[in-house]
Order: structure tokens, then sequence, then C-alpha cells
């Protein structure tokens, strides 16, 4: 076993994170690979509320599987980066149809299902049945960066395998789960991007960044660009019984197969008049929204006393209450712009 890894098992044993909903009984691989997707690009205190709101309404595989897109959908509206919801949802369905209703314990099965890359199946794997397989999200590479004086961006292809080499030389063959835990919870807590806690670390002695004073600067930050802008108007449609027009987005895009508000870029109100006749629009506070490649601003326009012409029969196209339309899956911005709403006027 490695010093690195001799090192994090002891130190996890009375500083690491043991109380955390998925950790607790019943710790099963499905509860597991929930928290691990959930977890991915989210910090923990954000997880928890969802992952026990999910498992309180689908607390198995066969549940996930057998749920309406919908319903999954909407158990994780909030949570962000969707296509991970999705995933769950048609991997689940996989593992019914092809693994007997559970979740397989051979790496490159596992790794075939949607949503489930190399990382993400050590993780399970680790910390479900105890294999020895390495994982390598972002805490642990910033930890492996760090502790191995590595000065290229992570992201970078020829870093990435040698960040996988030494992974795998570190996990160790017995309690590889308890290990997989330690290294995530010392990037968590410990090792974090901003304002690591050296003192603290266990294996700050051994540590290249430590020794050589460059742990502000390593690893290396992913190169800079430009975003590009895109702009939009959401047209909030709300007729005279307080009833807003809702819209389920194409499978492409942003926010796929979520509802939304009707979206123009452009003319708006020639927007507006395919789905009602209504007031003169109200411009609300404009949004602005960041994704991976580009950043969305969104001017919402409030038409009051809309009718539609004929009184919409579409499937992708509702009238619900505020109080309906937060039922669904919405893009958070959508959420807290209904949240916000202002009162109809008397």
């Amino acid at each position: 076993m490695s010093d690195l890894a001799t090192a994090l098992l002891a130190w996890h044993r009375h500083h690491g994170r043991h109380d955390l909903p998925w950790q607790r009984a019943p710790r099963t691989p499905y509860r597991i690979w929930l928290a691990e997707i959930m977890l991915q690009q989210t910090q923990v205190a954000t997880v928890i509320p969802y992952f026990e709101r999910f498992v309180a309404t689908l607390p198995g595989l066969r549940e996930l599987a057998q749920a309406d897109e919908d319903t999954v959908l909407a158990l994780w509206s909030g949570l962000g980066y969707y296509r991970r919801a999705r995933h769950l949802h048609a991997a689940a369905q996989m593992c019914v149809a092809r693994h007997g209703d559970e979740l397989p314990r051979d790496f490159d099965a596992l790794a075939a299902l949607p949503g489930i890359g190399r990382s993400t199946a050590g993780a399970i794997l680790a910390q479900a049945w105890d294999l020895p397989f390495a994982i390598l999200d972002g805490n642990v590479r910033r930890v492996l960066a760090r502790y191995h004086g590595i000065e290229q961006w992570p992201g970078l292809p020829a870093v990435t395998r040698r960040l996988w080499h030494l992974a795998e030389q570190h996990t160790p063959q017995h309690r590889a789960g308890h290990y997989a835990q330690a290294i995530m919870d010392l990037g968590a807590t410990l090792c974090t991007a901003r304002h690591p806690q050296c003192p603290r670390c266990p294996i700050a002695a051994d540590c290249s960044a430590r020794t050589q004073d460059r742990t502000a600067r390593l690893p290396a930050p992913r190169p800079r660009r430009a975003l590009p802008q895109r702009r939009v108007h959401w047209l909030l449609l709300r007729d005279a019984r307080g009833q807003i027009l809702l819209e389920r987005r194409s499978v492409s895009g942003i926010w796929p197969r979520l509802w939304s508000l009707p979206e123009a870029e452009q003319s708006p109100e020639q927007c507006a008049a395919r789905y009602a006749h209504s007031s003169p629009a109200r411009a609300l506070p404009s949004i602005r929204h960041g994704f991976t490649h580009f950043q969305l601003e969104a001017q919402p326009l409030l038409f009051e006393n809309a009718r539609a012409l004929p009184r919409v029969a579409d499937d992708h196209l509702r009238w619900l209450t505020p109080d309906e339309a937060r039922a669904l899956a919405l893009p958070a911005p959508v959420r807290r712009l209904l949240t916000q709403l202002p009162e109809m006027p008397r």
C-alpha cells in the first residue's frame, strides 16, 4: 500500500465524512450510484436534500426504471446538468432489462451504462463492493496534481493519462472503498481549490506543492476563453385566472425536455401573438445564467390577460397556475422567476 493511501486511510478513520445519507443503511449499490451521479459537478451540501427527496420517492432501481420521465426530471429540477437525470433513468431501465434489476459488478458492463464513465464506475465498484478500482474526479485530480507536483492543466489528455496511472498506483487492493471516500473527502474539505488547509493535511509532509510553496498555483487552471453571449426573450403569458403558459423544450439544445417559458430571440410581440392576445408587454428584470459553452441573458416579458387562440390543446403547451408549474421539471432560473412573479393587477 502506498504511503499516500496509508496516511489517508488513517486520517479518514477519525476525520472523514461517515454520516452522509448514502453512507447510512441501507447502503445499497443503487444509493451509491445515485449519489455519485448527483455529485458530478455538484457539491455535497447541494446534493443532500435532492438525494433524500429522490430516494423517498424512488427508493430502488426498479422504481426508478418504472417511473415516467416527468417524475424523474421533477425530482431533479434545480440540480442542473439534466442529462445526468435522463442517463440515470435510461441506465436503470437497461439494468432491469439486462442485469436482473441490479447494477452490474463487471467494470466494462457498468461503464457501458449511460452516464457512467471510468471514474464513476470505479467509485461505484469500490464503495459498493470494495473492489480495487481507481477514481479520478475533480477533487482527486487536484489532490494528485498537488501531491506529485504536476504543473499542467489536468484536463490535457497527456496529463489525464498520467493522473490515471498515479490514481491506479495509489488505490489499495483492500479497503478500496474507504480509500476512495478518503481521497474525495480530502479534496472536498482540506485540499480545496481555494484556501487549502495544508497544516491539517495528513499528506502535507510529502506533498510537492506544499514543500515547494506552489499550492496556490497547482493544479494549473483551465485556459480562459471568452464565452459567447446569447440573448433571448422569455414570454410570460398570464391569463385572467393567473395561469401561465409553459412549453416543453425539445430534446436538443439546453434544458432538453424540461418545461419552460415560450422563447423568442427576435420580435417577442409577434411570437406572443402566436399564442395569445394580451395587454402590452411589461419588461421584468433580466436574468443571466451561465453554461459551459455560453452565457445566456434572458429578458422576461410579462403579458397580462393573455388568451390562447384557440385554447391550447398541445402536449407541449400547458396553461398552469404557478403552484402547478413549480411541481414540474423546470430550469432553475425559470423556477426562481415564477416564485418571484409580480402579483396580478386588480
